[in-house]
């Protein structure tokens, strides 16, 4: 699959827990989304916390293609991870610990998917691109960058949404970047804004959190999204676009 220059919506839960990944991956869809995320094995803070549904996932993921129609990013953390996904997902993600992996770039680079590559919560955007450079030198060129926040010492927000990325990258590359307003904010109440300014800051894509019941999502429950927001903010976006 080739990228081409088009907008991303890409939504769904932070993991894919169960069967009512199906459901909210429909509401995704119904929402004008046109890519499904949803994570298999899910890179933590701590051995303690929850580590994902693992490969017990695969027939979930598959269904939720078949019922929407929508292509699937999902992360691998490891070569043996790209093996086991390779004939469900349509876009890997490397995941922000990982952007600083050079030699796990090197492989993922050698894939005939595209690759979506998500800036490292302490990397410069000049480290981003370098690692962008990476997986191309490879074989892969068709790479889309992701700037998903950076850690500073702001505490309100679990990380600061760099907005001045977006056009930066446009600067030093010709690949597309596309925002994650819900790792870089952390709070359902704030994705809204910081998606349709990341829209009018020139991203070419939206990478979103979205889950039926947040308050019952076993990761990432604070910064997702209802499919109803989900629509809601899809439909504006498509609106600044149309002005831009």
């Amino acid at each position: 699959m080739e990228i081409v220059m088009k907008f991303y919506i890409i939504g769904g839960s932070c993991a894919i827990e169960d069967e009512n990944y199906i459901t909210i991956a429909q509401g995704v869809k119904d929402g004008g989304g046109n890519y499904l995320r949803g994570g298999l094995f899910k890179p933590r803070s701590s051995p303690k916390r929850w580590h994902g549904i693992g490969i017990y996932g695969l027939e979930i993921l598959k269904e939720a293609k078949r019922v929407t129609g929508l292509p699937v990013v999902s992360e691998a953390m490891n070569a043996h991870q790209i093996e086991i996904l390779y004939d469900y997902v349509d876009m890997f993600q490397v995941g922000s610990r990982n952007m600083t992996a050079s030699e796990f770039l090197k492989e993922i680079g050698k894939q005939d998917k595209p690759i979506l590559l998500k800036r490292g919560f302490g990397s410069t955007i000049e480290e981003f691109v370098m690692a962008a450079d990476f997986i191309m030198e490879s074989g892969n060129t068709n790479v889309v960058l992701c700037e998903r926040g950076i850690r500073t010492f702001e505490t309100y927000t679990r990380n600061t949404f760099d907005i001045n990325c977006i056009p930066a990258v446009k600067e030093l590359t010709n690949l597309p970047i596309i925002a994650d307003p819900s790792h870089g904010t952390g709070k359902a109440s704030l994705v809204e804004a910081v998606s349709l300014a990341a829209v009018a800051a020139g991203a070419n894509g939206l990478i979103i959190e979205v889950h039926n019941h947040p308050e019952k999502a076993m990761t990432d429950g604070m910064q997702s999204v209802t499919p109803d927001i989900f629509t809601n903010i899809v439909n504006k976006a498509n609106k600044i676009r149309g002005l831009i």
